[in-house]
């Protein structure tokens, strides 16, 4: 299958790439610089030049592809203190639309990128993959599901896989700023008590959660890519107060956002989520190391 991928070059993209090249299939990733092109040359793909606010080169790459994986994201609202999130998010939703109305009238696979913290309804309990989501005026970044909902309903084969804090021993999602504020201010606290939960997934079983979602191409599936359901945030802290050597507190909610800038709107979520749908539906079964073992083999000093 020739396989469209956006945001290829990024952490998890970079994953998926490999996955979907050593199973065969030919990639057509997405780059808008010379040195992401470099990369997936060098990785084994071919590069179609072009970004998510370039909205004629995403349907024109879906145009040349069997099946198209949407993993690409504009982050710079992480570094701006989130002031164009819902911009990001209403961007993405354009960038999904426009890579649909190519696909629409075909069978061809095409999985959005979400959140699993979207199907986060009931308090306490993990998210499933068949809960209703959140809408994008509670959380902005729902915008992308609803694009897919959108799809669907028109016929396109599109799903979602939804992402929990993907790791390795260099990035762990939110958790990679977490550290940063821990470094900075010289501490690592956790909200509270602490035992609030996030769910996770090492890299390479992200990675093969999405080849498997697109070899399965079922219409309007959802997929949980987690292999833990929740690490308590007090664990958390702890490793990453040890690897910094600094002490490990407890705080308000009222202190949080003073450590944890934008971060603070999830430092106190208990946001676990389930995967057991998506482990019997793809017969995915993650093997990578967990959350807190990857933690521990950080460099926590490296420049």
């Amino acid at each position: 299958m020739r396989v469209f991928v956006t945001g290829a070059t990024g952490f998890i993209g970079s994953a998926v790439v490999q996955e979907l090249l050593k199973a065969g299939h030919h990639v057509l990733g997405l780059s808008r610089s010379d040195a992401g092109a470099k990369s997936l040359v060098a990785a084994g793909a071919e590069v179609h030049r072009g970004s998510l606010e370039d909205l004629g080169s995403l349907r024109s790459g879906a145009a040349a592809a069997d099946g198209v994986i949407h993993l690409a994201f504009i982050h710079d609202a992480f570094n701006s203190g989130f002031s164009n999130f819902v911009a990001n998010c209403e961007t993405d939703r354009q960038a999904i639309e426009a890579i649909g109305s190519v696909l629409a009238g075909s069978d061809r696979p095409f999985i959005v990128t979400s959140g699993t913290g979207l199907a986060n309804t009931v308090p306490g309990q993990s998210a499933f993959e068949d809960n209703p989501i959140l809408n994008s005026s509670v959380i902005p970044r729902a915008a992308s599901e609803e694009a897919a909902a959108s799809l669907l309903s028109r016929g396109v084969n599109v799903s979602v896989v939804r992402l929990p804090q993907v790791h390795d021993p260099i990035k762990q999602g939110l958790i990679t700023y977490v550290i940063i504020a821990a470094r900075e201010k010289g501490v690592s606290p956790y909200v509270g008590d602490g035992i609030n939960r996030w769910p996770a997934a090492h890299v390479s079983d992200t990675g093969r959660l999405y080849r498997l979602a697109l070899e399965k191409h079922e219409a309007g599936a959802k997929y949980h890519a987690v292999a833990e359901e929740g690490v308590p945030l007090r664990d958390i802290a702890e490793v990453i107060g040890k690897g910094l050597k600094v002490p490990v507190v407890s705080i308000s909610p009222e202190e949080a956002p003073a450590h944890f800038g934008w971060i603070a709107m999830f430092a106190g979520r208990d946001v676990p989520a389930s995967s057991a749908l998506t482990q019997k539906r793809l017969s995915w079964h993650p093997t990578g190391p967990g959350l807190i073992a990857d933690l521990k083999q950080m460099n926590y000093f490296a420049s």
